[in-house]
C-alpha cells in the first residue's frame, strides 16, 4: 500500500487534489466518554457547574470540524457545507456521532473525527470536577462517501486489522 502523504523521497507531502473532481462528500464518525452512571446521570439532568455539557460539546465539535486543516499539518483547508454533532446515553457511557458534510476534492473523514475528538475532550474537561476517571476511547470513522475511494461503511466485526 502507497502512502499518499510521502513523496518519492519518503519526505512529508500535502497531497496535490488539483486533478481531483470536485463531489459532494461525506464523513461519519463516532466516539464515546466512558463515565461513572452519577455523571451520565448529572450530564442528562444539567446538574454540572459548568452548565449545559452537551450544547458546549456540541459547539466545540463544530468549530473543531471548521479548523481540522489548522490542527493536522498535511489536512487541506476545506469549506464544509454540513457538521452536525449528536450525543446518545449509555448507562455508563456518552456516545458522540459527527456528520459532515461538503462539495470538495477531497473528503471530510479527519474534519468528523476531529469533531468527535474535540467533542470528547470537552466532556471530559466540563465533567473532570465530579469525575476523574472518565475515558474517551473508539474515536473511529464509521462512513464515508463521494470521490474516487467510493462508499465505506463500517461493518460489525470489522476491525482495523481486516479488510473492508
Amino acid at each position: 500500500m502507497e502512502l499518499s502523504h510521502f513523496d518519492e523521497h519518503g519526505a512529508s507531502r500535502m497531497v496535490d487534489t488539483t486533478g481531483k473532481a470536485e463531489t459532494e462528500r461525506f464523513a461519519r464518525a463516532s466516539g464515546r466518554v466512558r463515565m461513572a452512571a452519577a455523571t451520565v446521570q448529572r450530564i442528562r439532568e444539567g446538574g454540572l457547574a459548568k452548565g449545559d455539557v452537551l450544547a458546549v460539546a456540541r459547539l466545540a465539535g463544530i468549530m473543531a470540524a471548521k479548523k481540522t486543516a489548522d490542527l493536522i499539518p498535511l489536512c487541506h483547508p476545506l469549506a464544509l457545507t454540513s457538521v452536525q454533532l449528536d450525543f446518545a446515553f449509555e448507562q455508563e457511557a456518552v456516545i458522540i456521532e459527527a456528520s459532515v458534510k461538503l462539495v470538495a476534492r477531497t473528503g471530510a473523514e479527519m474534519e468528523a473525527l476531529t469533531a468527535v475528538s474535540v467533542a470528547a475532550l470537552t466532556i471530559y474537561d466540563m465533567c473532570k470536577s465530579v469525575d476523574k476517571a472518565m475515558v474517551i476511547d473508539t474515536i473511529r470513522l464509521e462512513e464515508k462517501w463521494g470521490g474516487r475511494s467510493g462508499h465505506f461503511r463500517r461493518t460489525v466485526g470489522h476491525e482495523p486489522d481486516q479488510p473492508v
